[in-house]
């Protein structure tokens, strides 16, 4: 039964907190690695794993939170992850060493994993079922706060106080949340008891999924398939896997039920997720390490780039959840959401190193309302095919398919930069040469301009062309970058039409409604 009055409000303002934070952790320690790195005396290639060990136990946790929860007790568990999460965070705060860091921050995403689709189960289940396309809009408002001012709270953190204060600023939220969700969250009428352990189910998912994410973490900066442990890394995934997929689907208690994909709307949302979470972390990869490298902006400029986005975001999204409620065709709002977004990239693919923090502007605000559009509708409709206890497990699917298309799209995107900014460069370099008149005369102007400022004729030939060795690669990276939004705005567009094989989604009648409540 849905709630009422006061609880529903607190319930509601409870797990969305619950699942911002969980989301903020996800990118507010980038801002801190090489604070971390002088603090803790270790390499930045050490510091990284604070990043992947995060992410490898968030992806390991999610797919999983449906089991853990009927094993023992959703209520129970929800609380449980979140004082872990709370835990885990201090501990982090109070680390000694790299690698006590390192598995801190794993048990912070066991805990942290849990929470964000056991929030939106809660969360769904707090409004009837009419309600629902408004309970995502409201869920969505985290998805869209953590990821986006995640870096500007780390960077403001690290301006005014240390790294660990990134980590302990958790304890008071977590213990609120915790608090209440004991007073206000119940236990499911519907809930399900896991009676059997499938062991060997999760042994498969915790290798195959353990070993994905390491690959699409570190696989970039160790390129990729040149070292010997990331190809190790790749077999033992796809093997692992596939024998996961086989075992659940065999299973008379998986610990994932895969069946539920059997929903052509939640299949079909799941991979639309994945796009959705491909262009969502990409480009907050993209725009902070494009301005701050080539554009100098500090951490907190550029995460206030994002802000108006964000603002924009918080009175879109609602605005999505009642029109959705009202009838509006959520394939419609799909298309049009990715492609604004594709609209967004196309714009951002045009700037130059002259760019100023107005050209972002226009393009954030188009992110943002274009990402609004997408995300309602796809989260309704992976769960508008499902049986009411099956909406745990394919809330965690599909929150798992959004991680995972983050993770790749960042990894993707690192490579795609890394071979752009090599194809740019070579192609600028073979356009140079000695005896070339507008290379000599650039040349010239670099050497004249050095020498009025009172460099010798020997250094300021010698310092020119260091000087214009260093224009090429800014352009060869500034190329890169605009071919990365290029790409992102193309698989917007070429994902879209996807949507139209979901079928058609009706709303439910006010009887229809009243049945699914009931129940």
């Amino acid at each position: 039964m849905a709630e009422q009055g006061l609880r529903k409000l607190i319930i509601t303002i409870t797990v969305i907190s619950a699942a911002i934070i969980e989301l903020i952790d996800t990118s507010i320690v980038n801002v801190a690695l090489n604070d971390m790195s002088g603090n803790l005396g270790a390499t930045l290639e050490d510091v990284a794993w604070v990043v992947t060990a995060y992410a490898i136990a968030n992806v390991i946790i999610i797919p999983m939170t449906s089991f853990l929860a009927a094993r023992f007790g959703r209520r129970n568990y929800y609380i449980g992850s979140i004082l872990l999460f709370t835990a885990a965070s201090v501990a982090c705060g109070n680390a000694h060493n790299i690698w006590e860091l390192v598995a801190f921050r794993f048990i912070q995403g066991i805990g942290g994993g849990a929470l964000l689709s056991t929030s939106q189960a809660i969360l769904f289940e707090t409004f009837t079922v009419a309600q629902r396309g408004f309970a995502s809009s409201l869920f969505a408002v985290g998805l869209f706060v953590g990821p986006t001012i995640g870096p500007t709270l780390g960077g403001w953190i690290i301006d005014h106080y240390s790294w660990p204060w990134i980590f302990y600023i958790n304890l008071p939220i977590g213990l609120a949340a915790a608090f209440l969700s004991w007073l206000y969250v119940k236990e499911p009428a519907h809930a399900r008891n896991a009676e059997t352990i499938d062991w060997l189910g999760i042994g498969f998912l915790v290798v195959g999924l353990g070993a994905l994410q390491t690959v699409l973490e570190r696989g970039e900066s160790e390129d990729w398939f040149s070292r010997r442990y990331i190809v190790v890394l790749a077999v033992t995934a796809a093997v692992f896997l596939l024998s996961f997929v086989a075992r659940e689907l065999l299973a008379k208690h998986p610990v994932v039920d895969l069946r539920v994909l059997r929903s052509r709307k939640l299949a079909i949302a799941a991979s639309l997720t994945f796009v959705l979470g491909f262009s969502l972390y990409s480009t907050v990869f993209i725009v902070p390490v494009f301005t701050q490298r080539l554009l100098g902006y500090t951490a907190m400029q550029t995460g206030m780039l994002f802000l108006p986005g964000a603002l924009v975001a918080l009175f879109f999204l609602p605005i999505m959840g009642r029109l959705l409620m009202k009838g509006f065709p959520p394939q419609a709002m799909v298309v049009m959401g990715f492609g604004i977004v594709a609209v967004f990239a196309l714009q951002l693919s045009h700037l130059n190193l002259n760019a100023q923090s107005s050209d972002f502007f226009w393009p954030i605000i188009l992110r943002a309302v274009g990402l609004s559009l997408v995300t309602i509708p796809l989260t309704q409709l992976a769960v508008s095919g499902l049986h009411q206890r099956d909406i745990p497990q394919g809330v965690a699917l599909n929150n798992m398919m959004r991680q995972m298309g983050g993770s790749f799209g960042i990894a993707f995107i690192n490579t795609f930069l890394d071979h752009r900014t090599a194809s740019h460069r070579l192609d600028l370099v073979s356009r140079l040469s000695a005896g070339d008149l507008a290379t000599e005369g650039r040349l010239s102007q670099i050497a004249q301009m050095l020498v009025s400022k009172g460099a010798t004729a020997w250094e300021a030939s010698h310092r020119a062309l260091g000087i214009l060795e260093l224009t090429v690669e800014r352009h060869s990276s500034l190329l890169s970058y605009l071919d990365a939004y290029r790409l992102v705005g193309l698989l917007s567009l070429a994902c879209a039409p996807l949507i139209l094989f979901a079928g058609r989604s009706k709303p439910l009648s006010k009887e229809a409604a009243a049945a699914a409540d009931a129940h």
